[in-house]
């Protein structure tokens, strides 16, 4: 094909990807689009078979991870786990709003590094939700904090984003040595938002709520917890030996979902389902429709921007490339394309990437999936997220918070080391 031609029909075809997945008419998965455009930028000549083979053989590893995690936090619910985390947030709240703010800052935290910025959408969001209606206080500063944590919080292990699985497999560093480097970044910035929302949402943390509701304590979830607990130590042996931290996580994924289905919680198909098999199709097409992008022209445009090396200034124009990227085309399709680029400089350019990808979309809905599917969620329970609160929350949260990272991760090179 072409290249003119082909440069536009790439860029025709991730607009309608991203479009859809935006949009989901019908409720649709996300894949319905995806494939037909992978297998059309394929066919008219968009991009190669082999690179197409290529890049589906680069991102099989890391999708095959996140269906692993995908499964774990499934399961982690099924015990009740997320009941137990509502009943602790109840407890240290004590009918405060600004104490059940900084306990939803916790916990979701955690449950982002941990469990994945999935779990934290669509699992703790509900149970947030829940607790704030229980202690009668307003819901907004929490739920818009589940929001900006699925992104902010998800910089610290290789399992807590999709995007820290493409970047650590791109940076040649272990599973320890990625948490060391992102770890003082990881919590310099949720320190960041934790100001802004004090600021942004200060009335309504003032007022005075009505009385809580009596709420059972549940069973505390030890075989989840202790299940978690090895494979996070999993993922530091495997790291350790050479292998891939995914086999952690598919024996911690398989030893809760074997459990389930004994104790007739679940089914085998209950298991696939979990592990979202269209969204994991819809990532790999996804990539060929990115590599198609960048094949065509994307590619030399975003390397003569790209700042090189990893000094403070580079650091900092990189991150911030990545962060508007990532609102202009998703911070998914904005990692794919700038990985790549960004490899040479070493692995502090490559977290620098992700410092922008997972932070910049605090800014719109559109920056990352995990808030879009966060908008819906909310307001399937009847609460009402205005754009216009959402983009002036974010144009305080985002520099302030990715400035104090990327100052933060700087730090981190220079202590740690790569």
């Amino acid at each position: 094909m072409h290249t003119p031609l082909a440069e536009a029909l790439s860029v025709v075809l991730l607009a309608l990807v991203l479009g859809w997945a935006v949009l989901r008419p019908f409720r649709l998965p996300e894949a319905v689009v995806a494939v037909p455009a992978a297998g059309l930028a394929v066919v008219t000549g968009a991009i190669s078979p082999d690179h197409a083979l290529e890049e589906i053989g680069r991102l099989a590893p890391v999708v095959g991870f996140l269906a692993a995690v995908l499964v774990l936090a499934h399961f982690c619910d099924v015990e009740g786990l997320f009941r137990a985390c509502g009943a602790w947030l109840a407890h240290r709240a004590a009918g405060r709003p600004g104490r059940l703010l900084t306990a939803v800052f916790a916990l979701a935290s955690v449950v982002t590094a941990v469990l994945s910025l999935d779990a934290t959408v669509v699992l703790l969001t509900p149970v947030v939700l829940a607790t704030a209606a229980r202690s009668g206080v307003r819901a907004r500063p929490h739920l818009y904090a589940c929001a900006h944590l699925s992104n902010t919080a998800s910089l610290l292990l290789p399992v807590s984003n999709l995007t820290n699985l493409l970047a650590f497999a791109a940076s040649g560093l272990s599973f320890t040595r990625f948490a060391a480097l992102m770890a003082l970044p990881w919590l310099v910035a949720i320190g960041a938002e934790y100001l802004v929302f004090r600021r942004f949402f200060a009335r309504d943390l003032a007022l005075a709520p009505a009385p809580e509701e009596a709420v059972k304590t549940p069973e505390r979830p030890v075989f989840a917890l202790v299940t978690v607990a090895c494979t996070l130590a999993g993922f530091v042996v495997t790291s350790a030996l050479g292998l891939e931290p995914a086999w952690a996580a598919a024996a911690g994924a398989l030893a809760l979902a074997v459990r389930a289905c004994v104790r007739r919680h679940a089914t085998p198909f209950t298991v696939v389902r979990a592990s979202a098999p269209a969204f994991l199709a819809f990532v790999l097409a996804l990539g060929v429709v990115v590599r198609a992008v960048v094949d065509n022209g994307l590619a030399g445009a975003l390397g003569h921007a790209l700042p090189d090396g990893s000094g403070l200034p580079a650091l900092l124009g990189i991150a911030a490339l990545a962060a508007l990227l990532a609102n202009l085309i998703n911070n998914l399709p904005a990692v794919l394309v700038l990985l790549p680029l960004a490899a040479p400089s070493g692995p502090g350019a490559l977290l620098a990437v992700l410092l922008g990808v997972n932070i910049g979309p605090n800014l719109t809905y559109a920056g990352s999936l995990a808030t879009l599917l966060w908008r819906r969620i909310v307001q399937r329970h009847g609460h009402h997220v205005g754009l216009g609160e959402f983009t002036r929350l974010g144009l305080l949260a985002v520099p302030a918070t990715l400035i104090t990272a990327v100052l933060a991760l700087w730090v981190s090179l220079g202590v740690v080391g790569t």
